[in-house]
This record gives structure tokens, C-alpha cells and sequence, in this order.
């Protein structure tokens, strides 16, 4: 059983973990709070169960999505119950118990410090009162980086964390259609450097100073996908800036790949507002590099170790003059070109090539029959 809190079919993470889960010819019945917006993205072999859980955030949106969750785990017995977020790690603790199976979780974030966490305290207390009444249950804990791994078991005293990436698969060298994301958005092939961005719309990610550079900034052309809590203010950004800012919806992971080389950089400008966004190694920096485009990101420690292979520039990512004048060294097309040439060489340690093998792995031990 896996169960997550949200959409499995928007969450690149989730997908490739199921995909794994199908090829090891494991039946898995799906959990989640939300209505899949891609459900031709499950793979076969998955069953999905949307739960009626009103949407939310903090503490008592967690209680009912925990009540929901634990009422239908209990009710499935499963060999292997996979918690995708600390969200459902307790009602999987209570089922996996039930059942006598094994239970994984994904801890997904560093969800002491959380964006809600940012001048709120008490919801980090909260969150790590919940991971650490639950965390020593689980047979195998897996993180994204290994600074929260480390983070995790030094906090809990638990075996370091087992580390999948947020990287995509890499296929042999393949002729990528570079014009996907100019047609699918009617963007003007008028010699702009198109900046994209990829992900939430919400805070910590560097959006505001990311416009404000690209108004500074002649021949770019900024390209926002996704969705969030700044989405109306992004829309008012939109309207001032005319044609050099362009606003699309969110686009499920397996068509966002398709488009994402479109681009000429892909902007990753995660502010440090919390422990979890500065230790963060974020999707949409890996997804960027197996395009093959070249990044603009932040000096941060995880993220600048990626960066300082040679594949892309750095920016304080709160600060429009730093950006601009980064944006102003992404204009040379051989700078670029440099980048992109190093991306896939800097990408490979991180590649979900190592991860799957890692994840079947993993499942050939705690699921013998597999």
C-alpha cells in the first residue's frame, strides 16, 4: 500500500517509486487526499482510492487526512505499507502493525522546518513530535539528499536514511524536441533567452526577484508553469510585464519533461527561509540538467555543489540586482552552451538510474518475494 497526501500523478517522486513498485510486478493499492489530475500517468497494477479529506494545511488538516488514511489502511492488509509523506507515517505505523507487514517512509522534506514553519515555531514542534512517535517503526526510512539524511538520523538516532534523489531517469542520448515548449505555449521564436521556471508558486522560491531581474534584463523571456499561493500576484506581475513574462498552469511531471528542454535556462532560486528549503535539492534542478539546460540557482550547500560542476551560474536568489546581472552572463550563448555540455557528467551521480536500483533493492529486502 502507498499513501500519500495529495495527488500521486503530480508528484514526479511518487510516480517513478510506483513505476518500480509495477516492474517488480507488486500490486499496489494507492491512497491519496486528492483527485489524480493525470491518471493515465498510474502504472498498471495500481489501484487508486481518492479519500474525502477537505484540503488544507497544519496540524488539523493533518488530523483529518491522518483519520481518513488510517481508517482505509486498516482496512487493506498489505505486505509493504509506504508512507509517501510524514502526513500518513502514523496511520501506516497503525496498519503495518495490524497486518504484521513492513512499512517505509519517504520522508519527502525536512518536515520539522517546513515553509508553514517560517516565524511559526509551534508547527515545527508539532511536526517533529508526529516523525518522532512514528519514525523508529519504520523498516527503512528514504530521504531526498543527504543532508537531511544526515539531519534525521542524528536527530532520531536512526540508521542513516537510505537517499533517492529527485532526479529523472536518463535514457541514452536521444533527440529531445527543443520546440515543444515554444509550440505548446505559442511562444514567438523572436531570439529571446527563454528563463523557465518550473515548480510551486509560493514563497522561498526566488519568484519575486526573478521578475523583477527579467523586467531589468532585455532579450528574456520568463516562463512560469505551475500553481500556488502567489498565483494571483504572479498574474498581477504578468499584466505589467507584458509578453516578457508568460504564466501557465500546472503540467503533470510526464508532459512538464516533454517541455522542459524548450528552455534555455531553468531558473532553481530556492531562498533559505527555513533548515528544510537550505538543505533542499529540489526537482526541478535535476529535471533542468537531464533536459540539458543549464541553471541559474542559489549559492546554498546542497544545490551550489550541483551547480559548481559547470552548469550553470549562481544568484542570491532574493536580490533582482544579482539576478539580473546573472541573467546578463546566461545571455551568451557559449557560456550556455558550456553549461549544457557539462550537465549530463555533473547529473549522474543523482540519476534515478542509480535510484531505481537502489529502490528494487530495497524492496527485494523487505519483500523477499518480489
Amino acid at each position: 500500500m502507498f499513501a500519500l497526501v495529495g495527488d500521486v500523478t503530480g508528484s514526479s517522486r511518487a510516480l517513478r517509486q510506483l513505476r518500480v513498485l509495477a516492474e517488480a510486478g507488486v500490486p499496489v493499492s494507492v491512497l491519496q487526499t486528492a483527485g489524480p489530475r493525470a491518471p493515465r500517468a498510474l502504472p498498471d497494477g495500481a489501484t487508486l482510492t481518492v479519500l474525502g479529506v477537505r484540503p488544507g494545511g497544519g496540524p488539523l488538516a493533518f488530523w483529518r487526512a491522518h483519520r481518513a488514511v488510517r481508517e482505509a489502511a486498516l482496512a487493506r492488509p498489505a505486505g509493504l505499507y509506504l508512507a509517501s509523506d510524514l502526513y500518513t507515517l502514523p496511520a501506516l505505523v497503525a496498519a503495518s502493525r495490524r497486518h504484521g507487514a513492513r512499512l517505509v517512509y519517504d520522508s519527502r522534506e525536512l518536515y520539522t522546518a517546513l515553509d508553514s514553519t517560517h516565524g511559526r515555531p509551534y508547527v515545527g514542534a508539532v511536526w517533529g513530535a508526529v516523525e518522532r512517535r512514528s519514525i523508529g517503526r519504520a523498516d527503512a526510512v528514504l530521504t531526498v539528499g543527504d543532508a537531511i539524511a544526515d539531519r534525521l538520523r542524528d536527530r532520531y538516532r536512526i540508521a542513516r536514511p537510505t537517499v533517492l534523489y529527485n532526479a529523472p531517469y536518463v535514457a541514452e542520448a536521444g533527440s529531445a524536441d527543443r520546440d515543444a515548449l515554444r509550440r505548446d505555449l505559442d511562444l514567438p521564436d523572436d531570439g529571446r533567452t527563454i528563463v523557465l521556471y518550473q515548480g510551486l508558486f509560493r514563497d522561498g522560491r526566488g519568484l519575486r526577484a526573478l521578475t523583477e531581474a527579467a523586467a531589468a534584463v532585455e532579450g528574456i523571456r520568463l516562463v512560469l508553469i505551475g500553481e500556488g499561493a502567489l498565483e494571483a500576484e504572479i498574474r498581477t506581475w504578468s499584466a505589467a510585464l507584458g509578453d516578457r513574462l508568460v504564466v501557465h498552469p500546472f503540467v503533470p511531471p510526464d508532459r512538464l519533461a516533454a517541455l522542459t528542454p524548450g528552455a534555455d535556462l531553468g531558473a532553481c532560486l530556492i531562498e533559505p527561509l527555513t533548515e528544510s528549503l537550505r538543505l533542499s535539492l529540489p526537482n526541478k534542478l535535476f529535471e533542468y540538467l537531464a533536459a540539458g539546460v543549464p541553471v541559474l540557482a542559489s549559492p546554498l550547500p546542497e544545490i551550489r555543489a550541483v551547480v559548481d560542476r559547470g552548469v550553470g551560474v549562481l544568484a542570491a536568489p532574493s536580490d533582482p540586482g544579482a539576478v539580473a546581472d546573472a541573467l546578463r552572463k546566461a545571455l551568451d550563448p557559449d557560456r550556455r552552451a558550456r553549461w549544457a555540455a557539462a550537465a549530463p557528467a555533473a547529473l549522474a551521480p543523482y540519476t534515478w538510474n542509480e535510484g531505481r536500483r537502489t529502490f528494487r533493492a530495497l524492496l527485494d529486502r523487505l519483500l523477499p518475494a518480489t
